[in-house]
């Protein structure tokens, strides 16, 4: 079983597309590197299945959730958030994801334990 790892998700709207923000995806990698973080998502075209969506979505991976929180608090990478909080409507959001082995059914103890299990851990 290999540790979940860490993820930062971001939902960007009324991007203005200036030097701004040119500046901050020239810069954002370089801040990454340390922390080992990498894009999955940037932008790109979104297929609407459920409700309106009218932004963009980015999604970075990092090896583990400290250091998705390592890099989001990091001296280099506020020194170029103003460039995109500025610049941009958003939202982001730093998650644990899930380890390799998981599977969704597991979750159900957790979302409903059963009586004589909160019994127990009550004692």
């Amino acid at each position: 079983m290999t540790a979940p790892r860490g993820y930062v998700v971001g939902y960007l709207q009324d991007v203005d597309l200036g030097p701004e923000i040119a500046e901050y995806i020239e810069r954002i990698e370089a801040t990454m590197a340390p922390y080992g973080g990498r894009f999955l998502v940037h932008g790109g075209r979104l297929v609407e299945h459920e409700g309106t969506w009218n932004g963009d979505i980015v999604i970075l991976e990092f090896p583990d959730p400290a250091r998705a929180q390592e890099w989001y608090e990091s001296p280099d990478y506020q020194a170029i958030l103003p460039l995109r909080t500025e610049h941009a409507t958003s939202m982001v959001a730093l998650v644990a994801g899930v380890p390799d082995d998981y599977r969704a059914s597991g979750k159900i103890p957790q979302l409903f334990p059963l009586p004589n299990a909160r019994a127990e851990s009550v004692s």
